[in-house]
């Protein structure tokens, strides 16, 4: 069998590359004859990443409008309001490798948060017309994020595997019975042995990580970082390691964080890591972490599945599900208003020290259920082949 995971965006996102590592790890520690390929959009960042058979270049194509291509787009445009053309010219690259798989993991869950994307749609609809095999892999999903098209979009595919209880009933919910719950596979991702930067404190150092998707949410949000960074420094001694989990242009995380360092590396308590690491060179010094402050999901999984107690400056579905299938609720979890509470943060922060040996408990008590559940994601799917 040949699966083809698409519709990824490249790992400078260090959570996207989690996702492609462990789905193909988990799929092959099963039936290691399939042949499993990637079509990226940012193919040069994901030839790293062992056991794929083949790295594709699906970058989206530049339709040049005074080109037949453009010319015969912008006509049935105008005059029959049908962008379909438009979109297969876009995404030929990947529309083309359809003959040659059997199987579809779209792998971008949270495309289906990000507002109307009728690309999707019609992509898939030539996956499925084709009579192959269509699965969305790992989604979380709000309500609001929904629409008919979204939905119609969802129930067309054979298989769709929601990574938290939520996204699993808001479409159960809403009508999409081809749902099955599974979890995130990253839980399920190796780590890398690191050697920690000078300055590390054994058992005394707290990742923090902070995203600029989150500042241009709520602009007032990186003030109320650096006072709980300032908190931190103030009523503890650990060391502060700031940890940066996506690179990708204008969406920069090591960018926000050289502007922390810098206004805290007098204190020496802080340390910046590199921009250099892959995601399990970061999960590897995550997991050395005490505790783990975190706006980016898969840099908190990272520290879920090593047992450390973790805060998350969440601002999706996928955030608050995640920590309600560990903990039985959004335990720790503040939502995209609350982050700009500098109160609200200290409290949670402080909560989270005092409940350090609690949370612990629990993480090792349930992150094997959850590494177990994202297992199922593979019997789910070979189930339909």
């Amino acid at each position: 069998m040949k699966i083809l995971l698409f519709f990824h965006a490249g790992s400078l996102n260090r959570g996207c590359e989690a996702i492609v590592r462990s789905a193909v790890d988990l799929i092959k520690a099963k039936y290691p004859e399939t042949i499993i390929n990637l079509a990226s959009f940012d193919y040069q960042s994901d030839l790293h990443i062992p056991n794929i058979d083949k790295v594709y270049d699906t970058r989206q194509l530049d339709i040049n409008r005074f080109s037949l291509k453009g010319i015969v787009s912008a006509l049935k445009v105008k005059f029959q309001n049908d962008e379909t053309f438009y979109y297969r010219a876009k995404f030929n690259s990947i529309i083309k490798l359809i003959p040659e798989h059997d199987v579809f993991l779209s792998i971008g869950g949270d495309n289906y948060c990000y507002g109307e994307q009728p690309w999707i749609y019609e992509v898939d609809k030539l996956i499925k017309q084709a009579g192959k095999k269509l699965v969305l892999w790992g989604s979380s999903i709000g309500d609001e994020d929904l629409s008919d098209a979204k939905i119609a979009d969802l129930k067309s595919m054979d298989l769709v595997l929601a990574r938290e209880t939520l996204t699993y009933t808001i479409l159960k919910n809403r009508g999409v019975s081809n749902v099955k719950l599974v979890a995130d596979g990253a839980f399920t991702m190796q780590k890398e042995a690191m050697q920690t930067p000078e300055g590390w404190q054994e058992s005394n150092t707290i990742g923090f990580n902070f995203s600029p998707l989150v500042w241009k949410r709520n602009e007032a949000s990186k003030q109320a970082a650096y006072l709980l960074i300032q908190h931190i420094i103030d009523t503890t001694d650990m060391t502060i390691a700031l940890t940066p989990h996506v690179f990708i242009q204008g969406n920069n995380d090591y960018e926000v964080l050289q502007q922390f360092y810098n206004d805290f590396k007098a204190t020496g308590r802080v340390l910046l890591l590199p921009n250099n690491l892959n995601a399990i060179e970061y999960k590897g010094l995550i997991a050395k972490m005490r505790f783990f402050i975190g706006a980016r999901t898969h840099a908190t999984i990272a520290a879920y599945s090593s047992l450390i107690p973790t805060l998350v400056l969440g601002y999706s579905v996928k955030s608050k599900g995640i920590a309600k299938d560990i903990f039985g609720s959004e335990k720790l979890v503040l939502s995209i208003n609350e982050i700009s509470d500098s109160k609200k943060l200290i409290v949670a922060f402080d909560e989270m020290v005092s409940e350090e040996q609690q949370l612990i408990l629990t993480l090792a008590n349930n992150i094997p259920t959850i590494k177990e559940n994202a297992k199922k994601a593979v019997t789910y799917l070979f189930e339909l082949t």
